[in-house]
């Protein structure tokens, strides 16, 4: 397994379908309506989709040693990062910025013109990350993320041009 950029002891690589069940368990941890193995299956089987791995440097196929994940999907000139994920004891160390980071460099070589994604409005830390790449909020959508205690959270939508 070739590590597509190193990083602080850990590096990425492409994600397949083998590592849907880390990719979903991942999920589980960080988000309150987890996707199941056969979503993420799913998502990777999607034309267009991509998706990288942060993962412990020298991590086996079988057990990749799984920091964080993005998943996302080119299509019509555009692209959607639909999730992206740190493990909670993995956080800054800089993993969701080179997550981000090698999903924006895969939609650029697929030649969209701008990638959107949605977070939840209370995800502060999210929001940072992706105001530094260049996102700008544009849309909002009422009581989308259901909280485990019933109530529910909108969910923002931000885009970033890739043209230069």
């Amino acid at each position: 397994m070739k590590a597509l950029r190193a990083f602080d002891g850990a590096g990425l690589i492409a994600a397949t379908a083998s590592h849907a069940t880390v990719i979903a368990e991942l999920h589980r941890r960080c988000f309150d309506e987890p996707w199941s193995v056969f979503t993420v299956r799913q998502v990777l089987a999607m034309p267009g989709a991509f998706g990288f791995l942060a993962v412990e440097e020298n991590s086996g196929m079988a057990d990749p040693g799984l920091l964080g994940f993005a998943l996302g999907r080119s299509a019509a000139g555009e692209c959607e990062l639909l999730s992206l994920a740190v493990a909670a004891r993995q956080r800054r160390r800089g993993i969701g910025n080179a997550l981000l980071a090698a999903a924006l460099d895969r939609a650029r070589r697929d030649g969209v013109g701008r990638m959107f994604l949605e977070v939840a409005e209370d995800n502060a830390v999210a929001q940072r990350l992706y105001r530094a790449y260049g996102f700008r909020q544009v849309g909002r959508r009422p009581r989308y993320y259901r909280r485990p205690r019933g109530e529910a959270m909108a969910a923002l939508t931000y885009a970033v041009s890739l043209q230069d």
